[in-house]
Protein backbone atom coordinates (compact mmCIF):
# COMPACT_ATOMS: atom_id res chain seq x y z
CA UNK A 1 0.00 0.00 0.00
CA UNK A 2 1.37 3.41 -0.99
CA UNK A 3 1.68 6.30 1.43
CA UNK A 4 -1.12 8.14 -0.41
CA UNK A 5 -3.42 5.15 0.08
CA UNK A 6 -2.47 4.94 3.75
CA UNK A 7 -3.29 8.63 4.20
CA UNK A 8 -6.66 8.12 2.53
CA UNK A 9 -7.41 5.17 4.81
CA UNK A 10 -6.43 7.14 7.91
CA UNK A 11 -8.92 9.86 6.96
CA UNK A 12 -11.68 7.31 7.42
CA UNK A 13 -11.34 7.76 11.19
CA UNK A 14 -12.76 11.26 10.82
CA UNK A 15 -14.53 11.17 7.45
CA UNK A 16 -15.65 7.62 6.60
CA UNK A 17 -16.50 7.29 2.90
CA UNK A 18 -20.22 7.27 2.38
CA UNK A 19 -20.82 7.74 6.09
CA UNK A 20 -23.71 9.78 7.49
CA UNK A 21 -23.31 13.52 7.94
CA UNK A 22 -24.94 13.57 11.36
CA UNK A 23 -21.88 15.08 13.07
CA UNK A 24 -21.51 17.71 10.37
CA UNK A 25 -25.15 18.75 10.63
CA UNK A 26 -24.96 18.98 14.44
CA UNK A 27 -21.99 21.37 14.24
CA UNK A 28 -23.45 23.77 11.67
CA UNK A 29 -24.03 27.33 12.93
CA UNK A 30 -22.56 26.56 16.37
CA UNK A 31 -19.46 27.93 18.10
CA UNK A 32 -16.70 27.12 17.55
CA UNK A 33 -18.24 25.10 14.72
CA UNK A 34 -15.98 22.07 15.03
CA UNK A 35 -15.19 19.36 17.57
CA UNK A 36 -12.15 19.99 19.77
CA UNK A 37 -11.74 16.25 20.35
CA UNK A 38 -11.65 15.59 16.61
CA UNK A 39 -9.16 18.43 16.21
CA UNK A 40 -6.86 16.77 18.74
CA UNK A 41 -7.33 13.47 16.93
CA UNK A 42 -6.18 15.16 13.71
CA UNK A 43 -3.06 16.31 15.52
CA UNK A 44 -2.42 12.88 17.04
CA UNK A 45 -2.53 11.32 13.58
CA UNK A 46 0.17 13.74 12.46
CA UNK A 47 -1.96 15.58 9.93
CA UNK A 48 -1.01 19.08 11.09
CA UNK A 49 2.67 18.24 10.66
CA UNK A 50 2.27 16.43 7.37
CA UNK A 51 4.40 19.02 5.57
CA UNK A 52 6.69 19.91 8.51
CA UNK A 53 10.18 18.40 8.41
CA UNK A 54 10.87 15.44 10.67
CA UNK A 55 13.64 17.27 12.53
CA UNK A 56 11.04 19.89 13.51
CA UNK A 57 8.51 17.39 14.83
CA UNK A 58 6.53 16.73 11.66
CA UNK A 59 6.42 13.75 9.33
CA UNK A 60 7.80 15.45 6.21
CA UNK A 61 5.50 14.04 3.54
CA UNK A 62 4.82 15.60 0.16
CA UNK A 63 1.99 17.52 -1.43
CA UNK A 64 0.61 14.33 -3.02
CA UNK A 65 -0.12 12.98 0.46
CA UNK A 66 -1.40 16.33 1.73
CA UNK A 67 -3.79 16.68 -1.22
CA UNK A 68 -5.04 13.11 -0.77
CA UNK A 69 -5.88 13.91 2.85
CA UNK A 70 -7.54 17.23 1.97
CA UNK A 71 -9.62 15.51 -0.70
CA UNK A 72 -10.97 12.97 1.77
CA UNK A 73 -11.79 15.69 4.30
CA UNK A 74 -13.62 17.64 1.60
CA UNK A 75 -15.54 14.52 0.68
CA UNK A 76 -16.69 14.26 4.31
CA UNK A 77 -17.38 18.02 4.73
CA UNK A 78 -15.09 18.00 7.77
CA UNK A 79 -15.34 21.40 9.52
CA UNK A 80 -12.08 21.20 11.50
CA UNK A 81 -9.69 23.81 9.99
CA UNK A 82 -6.90 21.45 8.95
CA UNK A 83 -5.61 23.55 6.04
CA UNK A 84 -5.50 26.67 8.22
CA UNK A 85 -3.74 24.73 10.98
CA UNK A 86 -1.18 23.35 8.54
CA UNK A 87 -0.56 26.90 7.27
CA UNK A 88 0.18 28.05 10.81
CA UNK A 89 2.50 25.07 11.33
CA UNK A 90 4.46 26.02 8.21
CA UNK A 91 4.92 29.62 9.41
CA UNK A 92 5.94 28.62 12.95
CA UNK A 93 8.46 26.20 11.48
CA UNK A 94 9.83 28.90 9.17
CA UNK A 95 10.26 31.24 12.18
CA UNK A 96 11.91 28.58 14.31
CA UNK A 97 9.31 28.83 17.07
CA UNK A 98 9.83 25.34 18.49
CA UNK A 99 7.52 25.73 21.49
CA UNK A 100 4.65 27.18 19.49
CA UNK A 101 5.03 24.57 16.77
CA UNK A 102 5.15 21.70 19.28
CA UNK A 103 1.94 22.91 20.97
CA UNK A 104 0.16 23.13 17.63
CA UNK A 105 1.33 19.73 16.40
CA UNK A 106 0.25 18.15 19.67
CA UNK A 107 -3.24 19.62 19.37
CA UNK A 108 -2.77 21.66 22.54
CA UNK A 109 -3.12 24.99 20.74
CA UNK A 110 -4.77 26.28 17.59
CA UNK A 111 -3.20 29.54 16.41
CA UNK A 112 -4.85 30.51 13.15
CA UNK A 113 -2.99 32.66 10.64
CA UNK A 114 -4.65 36.01 9.90
CA UNK A 115 -2.94 37.38 6.81
CA UNK A 116 -5.61 38.89 4.53
CA UNK A 117 -5.84 42.67 4.63
CA UNK A 118 -8.35 42.75 1.78
CA UNK A 119 -10.60 40.42 -0.11
CA UNK A 120 -9.28 38.04 -2.75
CA UNK A 121 -5.52 38.21 -2.43
CA UNK A 122 -2.50 36.00 -1.90
CA UNK A 123 -0.15 38.96 -1.36
CA UNK A 124 1.97 39.19 1.77
CA UNK A 125 0.45 41.72 4.19
CA UNK A 126 2.00 45.16 4.38
CA UNK A 127 0.13 47.22 6.99
CA UNK A 128 0.63 46.29 10.67
CA UNK A 129 -2.46 48.17 11.88
CA UNK A 130 -4.86 46.82 9.24
CA UNK A 131 -7.64 44.44 10.34
CA UNK A 132 -7.15 40.90 9.10
CA UNK A 133 -10.14 39.48 7.29
CA UNK A 134 -11.78 36.14 6.46
CA UNK A 135 -10.13 33.90 9.07
CA UNK A 136 -12.05 30.59 8.85
CA UNK A 137 -13.39 29.12 12.11
CA UNK A 138 -11.81 31.95 14.08
CA UNK A 139 -14.05 31.40 17.11
CA UNK A 140 -12.17 28.19 17.86
CA UNK A 141 -8.67 29.67 17.78
CA UNK A 142 -6.52 29.83 20.89
CA UNK A 143 -4.67 32.76 19.33
CA UNK A 144 -3.68 34.25 16.01
CA UNK A 145 -0.53 34.52 13.91
CA UNK A 146 -0.10 37.81 12.08
CA UNK A 147 2.57 38.28 9.40
CA UNK A 148 3.57 41.96 9.43
CA UNK A 149 5.96 44.35 7.73
CA UNK A 150 8.52 45.94 10.04
CA UNK A 151 11.38 48.07 8.71
CA UNK A 152 10.92 46.59 5.25
CA UNK A 153 11.06 42.98 6.45
CA UNK A 154 8.36 40.44 7.19
CA UNK A 155 7.97 39.24 10.77
CA UNK A 156 5.47 36.98 12.49
CA UNK A 157 3.51 38.16 15.52
CA UNK A 158 1.38 36.17 17.97
CA UNK A 159 -1.77 37.87 19.20
CA UNK A 160 -4.75 37.26 21.42
CA UNK A 161 -7.94 38.83 20.12
CA UNK A 162 -11.70 38.44 20.17
CA UNK A 163 -12.70 38.12 16.52
CA UNK A 164 -15.73 39.70 14.93
CA UNK A 165 -17.71 36.78 13.54
CA UNK A 166 -19.76 36.50 10.34
CA UNK A 167 -21.50 33.24 9.54
CA UNK A 168 -21.00 31.48 6.22
CA UNK A 169 -23.69 29.56 4.39
CA UNK A 170 -22.09 26.15 4.94
CA UNK A 171 -22.63 26.55 8.70
CA UNK A 172 -19.13 27.78 9.50
CA UNK A 173 -17.91 31.34 9.97
CA UNK A 174 -15.20 33.89 9.24
CA UNK A 175 -13.53 36.14 11.76
CA UNK A 176 -12.04 39.62 11.49
CA UNK A 177 -8.99 40.21 13.70
CA UNK A 178 -7.76 43.60 14.89
CA UNK A 179 -4.58 43.21 16.96
CA UNK A 180 -0.84 43.67 16.80
CA UNK A 181 0.50 41.12 19.30
CA UNK A 182 4.09 40.30 20.15
CA UNK A 183 6.95 39.45 17.85
CA UNK A 184 7.82 35.78 17.32
CA UNK A 185 10.58 36.14 14.77
CA UNK A 186 11.57 36.94 11.21
CA UNK A 187 9.46 35.30 8.52
CA UNK A 188 11.04 34.83 5.09
CA UNK A 189 8.72 36.13 2.39
CA UNK A 190 9.45 33.04 0.31
CA UNK A 191 8.30 30.81 3.17
CA UNK A 192 4.98 32.65 3.46
CA UNK A 193 4.43 32.55 -0.31
CA UNK A 194 5.12 28.82 -0.46
CA UNK A 195 2.89 28.11 2.55
CA UNK A 196 0.02 30.05 0.95
CA UNK A 197 0.52 28.20 -2.34
CA UNK A 198 0.38 24.87 -0.53
CA UNK A 199 -2.77 25.94 1.31
CA UNK A 200 -4.38 27.02 -1.98
CA UNK A 201 -3.60 23.65 -3.54
CA UNK A 202 -4.95 21.79 -0.50
CA UNK A 203 -8.08 23.91 -0.81
CA UNK A 204 -8.38 22.81 -4.46
CA UNK A 205 -8.07 19.19 -3.31
CA UNK A 206 -10.88 19.73 -0.79
CA UNK A 207 -13.04 21.09 -3.60
CA UNK A 208 -12.23 17.96 -5.59
CA UNK A 209 -13.48 15.82 -2.72
CA UNK A 210 -16.64 17.92 -2.42
CA UNK A 211 -17.51 17.59 -6.09
CA UNK A 212 -16.64 13.89 -6.26
CA UNK A 213 -18.93 12.99 -3.37
CA UNK A 214 -21.82 15.10 -4.66
CA UNK A 215 -21.45 13.50 -8.09
CA UNK A 216 -21.39 9.98 -6.58
CA UNK A 217 -24.58 10.79 -4.65
CA UNK A 218 -26.17 11.96 -7.89
CA UNK A 219 -25.26 8.78 -9.77
CA UNK A 220 -26.80 6.71 -6.97
CA UNK A 221 -29.97 8.79 -7.20
CA UNK A 222 -30.18 8.45 -10.98
CA UNK A 223 -29.87 4.67 -10.66
CA UNK A 224 -32.62 4.33 -8.04
CA UNK A 225 -35.17 7.09 -8.79
CA UNK A 226 -37.79 5.73 -11.17
CA UNK A 227 -40.09 7.47 -13.61
CA UNK A 228 -42.33 5.87 -16.22
CA UNK A 229 -41.38 2.50 -14.79
CA UNK A 230 -37.61 2.80 -15.30
CA UNK A 231 -34.62 4.43 -13.55
CA UNK A 232 -34.21 8.03 -14.64
CA UNK A 233 -30.51 7.29 -15.18
CA UNK A 234 -31.55 5.32 -18.27
CA UNK A 235 -32.72 8.52 -19.96
CA UNK A 236 -30.19 9.55 -22.57
CA UNK A 237 -30.33 13.26 -21.80
CA UNK A 238 -29.44 12.61 -18.15
CA UNK A 239 -26.69 10.18 -19.17
CA UNK A 240 -25.13 12.89 -21.32
CA UNK A 241 -25.35 15.34 -18.42
CA UNK A 242 -23.68 12.84 -16.09
CA UNK A 243 -20.84 12.26 -18.56
CA UNK A 244 -20.21 16.00 -18.76
CA UNK A 245 -19.96 16.15 -14.97
CA UNK A 246 -17.64 13.14 -14.84
CA UNK A 247 -15.33 14.92 -17.29
CA UNK A 248 -15.19 17.93 -14.96
CA UNK A 249 -14.29 15.72 -11.99
CA UNK A 250 -11.62 13.86 -13.97
CA UNK A 251 -10.01 17.03 -15.32
CA UNK A 252 -9.93 18.53 -11.83
CA UNK A 253 -8.24 15.44 -10.40
CA UNK A 254 -5.62 15.55 -13.16
CA UNK A 255 -4.92 19.23 -12.51
CA UNK A 256 -4.63 18.85 -8.72
CA UNK A 257 -2.39 15.79 -8.97
CA UNK A 258 -0.18 17.45 -11.60
CA UNK A 259 0.23 20.52 -9.40
CA UNK A 260 1.12 18.36 -6.38
CA UNK A 261 3.76 16.56 -8.47
CA UNK A 262 5.15 19.91 -9.62
CA UNK A 263 5.55 21.11 -6.03
CA UNK A 264 7.01 17.80 -4.88
CA UNK A 265 9.59 18.05 -7.67
CA UNK A 266 10.83 21.34 -6.18
CA UNK A 267 9.70 23.57 -9.03
CA UNK A 268 10.90 27.21 -9.03
CA UNK A 269 8.46 29.83 -7.72
CA UNK A 270 6.97 30.85 -11.08
CA UNK A 271 6.25 27.24 -12.08
CA UNK A 272 4.86 26.52 -8.62
CA UNK A 273 2.51 29.50 -8.74
CA UNK A 274 1.34 28.64 -12.26
CA UNK A 275 0.63 25.01 -11.33
CA UNK A 276 -1.25 25.92 -8.15
CA UNK A 277 -3.31 28.62 -9.85
CA UNK A 278 -4.24 26.35 -12.74
CA UNK A 279 -5.48 23.72 -10.28
CA UNK A 280 -7.36 26.24 -8.15
CA UNK A 281 -9.16 27.76 -11.15
CA UNK A 282 -10.17 24.34 -12.37
CA UNK A 283 -11.29 23.14 -8.92
CA UNK A 284 -13.25 26.28 -7.98
CA UNK A 285 -15.18 26.50 -11.23
CA UNK A 286 -15.77 22.76 -11.64
CA UNK A 287 -16.89 22.29 -8.03
CA UNK A 288 -19.56 24.96 -8.40
CA UNK A 289 -20.69 23.52 -11.72
CA UNK A 290 -20.84 19.92 -10.46
CA UNK A 291 -22.51 20.63 -7.11
CA UNK A 292 -25.12 22.91 -8.67
CA UNK A 293 -25.89 20.26 -11.28
CA UNK A 294 -26.08 17.65 -8.52
CA UNK A 295 -28.79 19.62 -6.76
CA UNK A 296 -30.69 20.14 -10.02
CA UNK A 297 -30.52 16.45 -11.02
CA UNK A 298 -32.02 15.45 -7.69
CA UNK A 299 -35.08 17.52 -8.50
CA UNK A 300 -37.13 19.20 -5.80
CA UNK A 301 -35.67 17.10 -2.98
CA UNK A 302 -32.19 18.41 -3.80
CA UNK A 303 -33.24 21.93 -2.83
CA UNK A 304 -34.30 20.98 0.68
CA UNK A 305 -31.91 21.57 3.55
CA UNK A 306 -32.70 18.15 4.97
CA UNK A 307 -31.19 16.40 1.94
CA UNK A 308 -27.40 16.05 2.06
CA UNK A 309 -26.50 16.95 -1.53
CA UNK A 310 -27.25 20.62 -0.84
CA UNK A 311 -24.60 20.67 1.88
CA UNK A 312 -21.96 20.01 -0.77
CA UNK A 313 -23.08 22.97 -2.86
CA UNK A 314 -22.92 25.19 0.22
CA UNK A 315 -19.42 23.97 1.06
CA UNK A 316 -18.23 24.49 -2.52
CA UNK A 317 -19.53 28.07 -2.50
CA UNK A 318 -17.51 28.84 0.64
CA UNK A 319 -14.32 27.01 -0.32
CA UNK A 320 -14.22 28.37 -3.87
CA UNK A 321 -12.94 31.80 -2.81
CA UNK A 322 -10.63 30.75 0.03
CA UNK A 323 -6.96 31.35 -0.80
CA UNK A 324 -7.96 33.24 -3.92
CA UNK A 325 -10.93 33.16 -6.27
CA UNK A 326 -10.89 31.65 -9.75
CA UNK A 327 -10.57 35.17 -11.21
CA UNK A 328 -7.50 35.93 -9.08
CA UNK A 329 -5.83 32.63 -9.93
CA UNK A 330 -6.56 33.03 -13.64
CA UNK A 331 -4.69 36.34 -13.60
CA UNK A 332 -1.94 34.78 -11.51
CA UNK A 333 -1.55 31.85 -13.89
CA UNK A 334 -1.27 34.20 -16.85
CA UNK A 335 1.40 36.25 -15.07
CA UNK A 336 3.50 33.22 -14.09
CA UNK A 337 3.02 30.71 -16.92
CA UNK A 338 5.36 32.56 -19.29
CA UNK A 339 8.09 32.81 -16.65
CA UNK A 340 7.63 29.13 -15.80
CA UNK A 341 8.25 28.12 -19.41
CA UNK A 342 11.47 30.11 -19.77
Amino acid sequence: MSMVEMIRDSAGAVAPRGGPLTRIRALRFTRPGFDAAVWRQNAEMGWLGLRVAEDQGGIGLGMAEYCALAEELGRGLVPEPLVQGALSAALLAACGDEAGLAALLAGEALPLTAWQERADTLDAPGTPEAPRLFVPMAAGATGFLLPMREDGALVLHAAQAVPEIVETQDGGHYGTITARGSRIGALPVAALEQALDEAALANAAMLLGVMERSFAMTLDYLRTRQQFGKPIGSFQALQHRAVDLQIQVTLTRASVEAAAATLDAGAPPAARRAAVSRAKVRAAEAALLVTRAAVQLHGAIGYTDEYDVGLYLRKAMVLANQFGSAALHRRRFTANAVDADE
